[in-house]
């Protein structure tokens, strides 16, 4: 095919969807049905009505291919191992008994099971249900919710791709389940699995899928020899099948590297590569093993993950070069679109000025139909769209939105004194015990208490009208003082204010910030159930104002014990935003740091004795590739510092995180120089503490022994069982007692009950070793 018989070739498709629906019905029929007022009919007839509406929403707008399979009820690779029937033995009988409350109790637990173990997508916010794999498995097909929303789709006219878990990514996400050895690697079982992905290939063919989507994120990571010589293996053991559609593999948020040459050679009709995350590196790889002849090339050339609008001229560039690299060229997102907002169209308290440099899911399958169309038909087919395009970026590179001298001068201002505390650890340790006089194991919690319902509705009130502003302080006041009284008469050593005037613990300080942006409707999933508005980091930041002072004094006022300042650090602040893209990370982060900074200063004037600086994000935000970490964490420990650095040696400095495989930054938890720690640690079984061990990390931590993510309460002996395990790695002096995580979406009751029981464990386990 010639370069101009693949440019007119050229259709639109993208890789996945919005699941949750304009106003979150999926999210509201889901819990719904746990709650038991939503029938399992109705919650199926929800789903079925998101799936179509976005497959209207989709050819609507022009996509020539839909994908399918890319709805959950919770979770994609969930489903994968549903798909291949890879159920823990400890879920076996709930799955049999009712395939939908079996599921559930896969991802959520219940008070009889645990749930699987929760960890982050690669680089994303959104958290997958993390495959638990030993050398007894055995795979087995299930592909009914595959071949059930194919049929749906063709059946309502759409040209549709089945959008699959690729068998290695699957592999590699998985961990060894519990009671296996540790050393065992789940990749050894892909011989095992491929014929399962060849009987469900098959069912699809078989209900009329032409292509099929296999998904490889996993490949973009650096690899072994041994990892690239079984993703050969796997593509060529199913390229090689006769009863199978046209093979699809898709890789996205890194460059494809070695993994590349190996992919183009394997008998499959097709890649799918990102070109806005590493543009320049797929491209010249693509060209050094001598293109895609004859095969199908899907180019993510509009970013699947950020919200700022796309530059068609250096789209349709890219674009051009690349069909002289493959026999068809196709447009996408360059992943799947669950990772921003559905529509713009509803936002109508942002400026219509900013509005212009935005677009959500909706709006991206516009530019992805635009640029599909440009290449098919050449430039001049979409010459005004061009123009506006360029109009809209131009008016955002010149607007004074975006820049603030005074904050620039700044933070060109700083030096690395302002991002060291001038005193050792132990030295602070020692000081900080004299003041705060904590007992052995001391127990906390990460930072957040359940909003209750009058909470909510209060702040809906104040949003609304319908209250005033005294009014609405009056309820928060009743909230946080119900808290404190709550923490004092369980125990706990270190209480916090429970955040109860909270909304999100990033938008809450980006709308106090200025450069920041907050949506209205802007809702992405986090895992589950769970949805977050990412607040528009779209200018330079200040704080004009004490954020957080009031009502930390306010809760300290009504306790002898101290209580913690809560703020959301400067990495976390650009991970769970969607963040300007117009200038380094770096230095949107020492912005952030240096309005943080002065919160911490303030917080410390007021008397507050520990003061938490949450980064659940530090380990998410990671590079794939590693020799693109260490000048990450470079900029990111040292914003850290920046935030923190100004306090006096009495001032204990915490931190969290929370969801993610921490071993590989466990020394970039020692820089940030934090006195104490806060992990996950429940669902994982203390591996992390394990890991600071092994690194010998000198500071507190508190690896969690409650996992807020499940509605389950435990007992007194499990988290005293986690607790002895903790101290198995960590001396008794320098181990905290806390939660997992904040504890904003558990109800009450569970809430109590597991925190009593946390601080049982703490006494029993501190009578012991005092014992001893």
């Amino acid at each position: 095919m010639t370069a101009k018989s693949a440019a007119a070739a050229a259709r639109s498709t993208v890789y996945g969807y919005p699941r949750q629906g304009q106003h979150r019905e999926l999210k509201k029929a889901v819990e719904g049905y746990w709650k038991g007022r939503v029938g399992a009919d109705a919650l199926k007839e929800t789903a079925a009505e998101l799936r179509r509406a976005n497959w209207a929403q989709l050819a609507e707008a022009g996509i020539d291919e839909v994908p399918t399979g890319d709805f959950s009820y919770y979770d994609h690779v969930l489903d994968t191992s549903v798909m291949v029937g890879a159920v823990p033995s400890r879920h076996r009988a709930a799955v049999d008994a009712d395939p939908l409350d079996g599921y559930f109790a896969m991802a959520r637990g219940n008070q009889d099971v645990a749930p699987l173990e929760m960890t982050k997508w690669f680089d994303t916010n959104y958290h997958y249900l993390v495959p638990e794999l030993g050398p007894d498995t055995v795979f087995t097909a299930d592909s009914a919710k595959q071949v059930a929303e194919l049929t749906e789709a063709l059946a309502l006219g759409h040209t549709a791709r089945p959008v699959l878990v690729g068998p290695v990514t699957y592999l590699l996400l998985a961990k060894p389940a519990p009671g296996v050895a540790e050393e065992f690697e789940p990749l050894t079982l892909l011989d095992r699995l491929l014929p399962v992905y060849a009987e469900v290939l098959g069912a699809l063919r078989a209900a009329g899928a032409e292509w099929v989507q296999l998904d490889e994120p996993a490949l973009v990571q650096d690899r072994s020899p041994a990892e690239l010589n079984a993703a050969a293996r796997a593509y060529r053991d199913l390229g090689a099948l006769t009863d199978r559609p046209k093979l699809l593999v898709a890789s996205y948020f890194d460059r494809l590297g070695e993994a590349l040459p190996v992919l183009a050679k394997a008998p499959v009709e097709g890649l799918a590569l990102d070109f806005t995350e590493a543009a320049a590196a797929n491209l010249d790889d693509l060209a050094a093993v001598g293109g895609l002849p004859g095969k199908r090339l899907v180019a993510g050339v509009v970013n699947g993950r950020n919200i700022w609008i796309n530059d068609h001229e250096k789209s349709l560039a890219t674009l051009a070069t690349l069909l002289g690299l493959a026999g068809r060229v196709d447009v996408a997102a360059s992943c799947s679109l669950l990772h921003v907002p559905l529509d713009t169209a509803p936002e109508r308290d942002l400026d219509p000025q900013v509005l212009r440099w935005l677009a959500f899911a909706r709006q991206k399958t516009a530019e992805i139909v635009t640029l599909a169309k440009g290449l098919a038909q050449g430039t001049g087919a979409v010459a005004a769209e061009i123009a506006a395009n360029r109009a809209a970026l131009a008016s955002r590179a010149d607007s004074r939105l975006t820049r603030d001298p005074a904050v620039r001068a700044r933070t060109a201002a700083v030096t690395e004194a302002d991002a060291r505390r001038p005193q050792p650890y132990p030295e602070r340790a020692v000081t900080q015990r004299e003041r705060l006089r904590l007992p052995l194991l001391p127990t906390t919690t990460v930072g957040s208490f359940p909003q209750t319902g009058e909470v909510r509705a209060a702040r809906a009130g104040l949003r609304a009208g319908r209250i005033d502003a005294a009014g609405y302080e009056e309820r928060i006041a009743a909230e946080i003082a119900e808290v404190i009284a709550f923490q004092e008469k369980a125990g706990i050593d270190v209480l916090v204010h429970g955040e109860a005037e909270r909304n999100d613990m990033v938008q809450y300080f980006a709308e106090q910030l200025t450069g920041y942006l907050a949506t209205q409707h802007g809702w992405v999933q986090s895992y589950g159930t769970r949805y977050v508005r990412p607040p528009v980091l779209a200018g330079d930041i200040s704080r004009p104002a004490p954020m957080t002072v009031g009502w930390t004094t306010y809760a300290q006022s009504l306790t002898e014990r101290p209580v913690k300042g809560m703020l959301t650090g400067p990495v976390t602040m650009l991970a769970w935003s969607f963040v300007r893209d117009d200038q380094p990370l770096g230095e949107t982060a020492a912005q952030v740091a240096l309005a943080l900074r002065d919160e911490v200063a303030d917080l410390e004037a007021a008397g507050t004795p520990v003061i938490q600086v949450d980064e659940p994000a530090l380990r998410e935000t990671l590079p794939l590739r590693a020799a693109d970490r260490p000048a990450y964490l470079e900029w990111a420990t040292r914003a850290f510092r920046l935030t923190t650095g100004g306090v006096a040696p009495a001032t204990q400095i915490h931190t969290h995180m929370c969801y993610a495989e921490f071993g590989d930054i466990v020394q970039a938890i020692d820089d940030l120089d934090a006195d104490v720690i806060s992990l996950e640690a429940a669902r994982s079984h203390m591996e992390v503490a394990h890991e600071l061990a092994a690194h010998g990390y000198p500071r507190e931590a508190g690896p969690g022994v409650y996992d807020i993510h499940s509605p389950r309460v435990p007992g007194a002996e499990e988290a005293a069982a986690l607790l002895r395990e903790g101290l198995a790695a960590i001396p008794a002096e320098r181990l905290w007692v806390n939660p997992d995580c904040g504890l904003k979406t558990r109800g009450w009751p569970e809430t109590r009950a597991s925190l009593e029981n946390l601080v049982a464990a703490a006494r029993t386990v501190r009578a012991a070793l005092g014992a001893s």
